[in-house]
């Protein structure tokens, strides 16, 4: 599985990535950076994850290729150190609704649920709608 195109949007905060396969898929850097490939984030084993915070308005700052198999975004938090393979971005995208869903369980659980700038069922821009006070708990 390989790219075809990969396009790092900043206004919206989306890496769109297209595949050989014909697979496209819009990638929320938020969605990018809470599930970063990084022993920062994942931990060192299964129960070891770290609960990524607060990243609702992560940007991207830059992305590297690393070899033919991979990129490196540098976050704008700082965080770096995500190698993000094709087949993991590919993974991402196709299983991004039970991502987020699982992303946000996690937070709620945690005593978090605004945390994050998706909210149930909502498309990013409908986040800025709920911020004014939509009237719903959020």
């Amino acid at each position: 599985m390989n790219p075809t195109a990969l396009t790092v949007h900043q206004k919206s905060r989306v890496l769109d990535i297209a595949f050989d396969d014909g697979s496209a898929f819009s990638l929320p850097f938020e969605l990018l950076r809470v599930y970063s490939p990084s022993a920062e984030v994942r931990g060192h084993g299964q129960g070891q994850e770290v609960l990524q915070l607060g990243k609702r308005e992560v940007g991207i700052t830059g992305v590297e290729p690393v070899g033919n198999y991979a990129i490196q975004p540098t976050f704008s938090d700082g965080h770096n150190t995500g190698l993000f393979s094709w087949d993991y971005l590919y993974k991402l995208g196709s299983e991004q609704a039970a991502l987020w869903n699982d992303y946000m369980g996690r937070l709620q659980a945690a005593g978090f649920e605004g945390d994050s700038g998706r909210d149930s069922g909502a498309v990013i821009e409908g986040a800025a709608t709920a911020a004014k006070g939509c009237g719903h708990k959020h």
